[in-house]
């Protein structure tokens, strides 16, 4: 075994007689900018999972608070037109008003793209409440009128 020529051991990478790299970069000819294999672009820089925000990405929007408030507004506002599911319509008004209360501040802070969303179902949230106490105070002035 000569030191010039060193017989591999198990844990050399060129075990498995891998081809060895060059030792220098290939020669270019004078006056040419010197060429080094894979430098090609830079790397890219680490992305970190908090910096989404920072690095420019919009954040996603969130339309649930409007969407749940049109949502609740309609159903509301048809159970406050059936006469018999009054006590429904009340609950479904004031959860309508209150998603989309909070719909539009979202709205206005760039968080949600849905104002008209959360501006029907405020209105409808309203009108579903509304109904239903115009059928109750019909219904007690008719039954003041009988008795």
């Amino acid at each position: 075994m000569s030191a010039a020529n060193p017989q591999p051991g198990p844990y050399d990478p060129n075990h498995y007689g891998a081809p060895q790299p060059p030792a220098q970069p290939p020669t270019q000819p004078p006056g040419q900018p010197q060429y080094y294999p894979g430098a090609g672009y830079p790397a890219a820089p680490p992305v970190y999972p908090g910096a989404a925000g920072a690095a420019g990405m919009p954040m996603q929007q969130s339309n649930g608070m409007g969407t749940a408030a049109l949502v609740c507004g309609i159903v509301g506002l048809v159970c406050g037109i059936t006469y018999f599911l009054w006590f429904f319509a009340i609950i479904l008004g004031i959860l309508a008003i209150i998603f989309g209360a909070i719909g539009k501040g979202k709205v206005g802070r760039g968080e949600a793209g849905n104002a008209g969303s959360a501006t029907a179902g405020l209105v409808c949230g309203i009108i579903g409440m509304v109904v239903p106490a115009i059928y109750l105070m019909a219904l007690d002035a008719a039954l003041d009128s009988i008795f």
